[in-house]
């Protein structure tokens, strides 16, 4: 009967400890996480962005400078 007790002492005990763990270390770090994997991805897409823009502005000067080059050839 003692021994029975012990160990359901022990299993509130251990159970408490991982659901306060969980609660109060865990759960605020996944918070913290998540806030900065949605920073970070707002900053990659921003990049992304600014990347297509600057590559489409230069595919623009590389077509209109084929453009004077096949009207000076003519």
């Amino acid at each position: 009967m003692l021994i029975t007790r012990g160990f359901s002492l022990t299993n509130f005990v251990i159970g408490s400890s991982a659901l306060s763990f969980q609660i109060f270390v865990l759960y605020p770090w996944h918070e913290k996480l998540e806030a900065q994997f949605n920073r970070l991805t707002e900053e990659h897409e921003s990049m992304l962005k600014n990347m297509r823009d600057i590559h489409r502005e230069e595919l623009s000067q590389i077509r209109k400078q084929l453009e004077l080059l096949n009207k000076g050839k003519r």
